[in-house]
């Protein structure tokens, strides 16, 4: 049996006054081309709704509104401080050893270096070393192999950051 209310958080972003909403989406994700194109397709039926809008809007960033998305996102093991978002999303690195901690620094600097911006991985979930994992495979990548990947991990995180938003009570 489907339901077919609007969960209260969604009706509550659906009501908001514009600059809240973008407030909202910009806290999701620091595109504003993203969340233009969210705020104009308000409003949203459901859930479903929403994150297939936010899926398109992601296929369409260019490279710049992808830099732009990824500078909000602080480097893996160092979550944002005072950030429950980040330091949730970022839980896996939390009782990680000094070694792997220490390790993750390093494969971020030479990450950074080679491709001008934070190593992204939707790290919900993930522990520790199967970010270090990740990021020793995809430092071989292109940057053009890179930005794909990185788009359809900002991808994911809008997703679980866009379903707090709506599934709030």
């Amino acid at each position: 049996m489907t339901s077919t209310s609007t969960p209260p958080g969604l009706a509550r972003f659906n009501a908001l006054e514009e600059d809240a909403a973008r407030a909202a989406l910009l806290e999701a994700c620091s595109s504003t081309a993203w969340a233009r194109r969210l705020l104009a397709a308000r409003p949203y039926a459901g859930p479903e709704d929403l994150y297939a809008a936010s899926d398109a809007a992601m296929a369409e960033l260019t490279a710049q509104d992808l830099q732009e998305a990824m500078a909000g996102h602080p480097p893996i093991g160092r979550p944002k401080p005072g950030d429950p978002t980040s330091a949730r999303e970022q839980s896996g690195m939390a009782g990680a050893s000094d070694q792997l901690k220490a390790e993750m620094l390093e494969l971020n600097l030479a990450y950074q270096d080679k491709f001008g911006h934070v190593f992204l991985i939707c790290a919900t979930g993930r522990t520790g070393e199967q970010m270090r994992d990740a990021v020793k495979e995809r430092i071989g990548n292109s940057p053009e192999q890179e930005r794909e990947i990185v788009r359809t991990e900002l991808g994911k995180i809008n997703r679980i950051r866009l379903a707090r938003l709506v599934e709030e009570d």
